[in-house]
């Protein structure tokens, strides 16, 4: 059955990206700190066609690569989009659906490696899962992860803890409305310049 699953990485006091992020600044003031790991390794892995490969330890591309095997669809939100210019039009991952209040008309069109979400996160949720069929919903924003969590939609989440105080800047776990939510550790491995955690919430 597909899941959603959060995966992103975080630095150890809780940020995924720095002060001052926006599309001319990327991850924020000192926040490309955070994927240090993506490219510190001897192991190459391609994450999605047009994008750059990454180099990074054994260890991670193991995780890496299962992440890739079990991804059906994505969610991101427009804040992401729009910081990352779009990806270029090369997103992460395809399907490819982003949360927005109005859809950037330059990416409507048929054939789009977009589809825009205008009637929230439950609608955006319930298109992707029908996209990914058996494998698993991927959100790789912070206000998505934030909106699920707050609507009762997320099943996993999956951190990559990079060894970094940041500060300030983007906080993950930022504007939430829940009661507390009680989570089964499932993963926890070691890795050279990342430790990656996932746990199962438990319901």
């Amino acid at each position: 059955m597909s899941k959603v699953v959060f995966n992103m990485t975080v630095s150890l006091d809780g940020y995924v990206a720095g002060p001052n992020d926006n599309p001319e600044n990327g991850l924020g003031d000192g926040g490309g700190a955070l994927f240090n790991w993506y490219f510190s390794g001897d192991t190459e892995i391609l994450l999605s066609e047009g994008t750059p490969p990454l180099k990074v330890s054994n260890q991670s591309a193991a995780l890496l690569k299962e992440a890739v095997e079990t991804y059906g669809a994505g969610v991101w939100g427009r804040r992401t989009f729009d910081i990352a210019h779009a990806w270029g039009g090369h997103p992460p991952g395809t399907p490819c659906f982003i949360v927005t209040h109005n859809a950037p008309q330059e990416w409507v069109y048929e054939g789009s490696p977009f589809t825009f979400v205008t009637d929230g996160i439950e609608s955006a949720i319930r298109q992707a899962k029908e996209a990914a069929g058996d494998k698993d919903v991927v959100i790789c924003t912070a206000s998505i992860l934030q909106q699920c969590l707050n609507a009762g939609l997320m099943d996993e989440i999956h951190l990559d803890v990079a060894p970094l105080l940041l500060g300030k800047g983007v906080r993950l776990f930022d504007h939430l409305d829940i009661d507390p939510i009680g989570l089964e550790r499932i993963r926890a491995v070691e890795a050279p310049g990342v430790t990656h955690v996932g746990f199962r919430i438990v319901k």
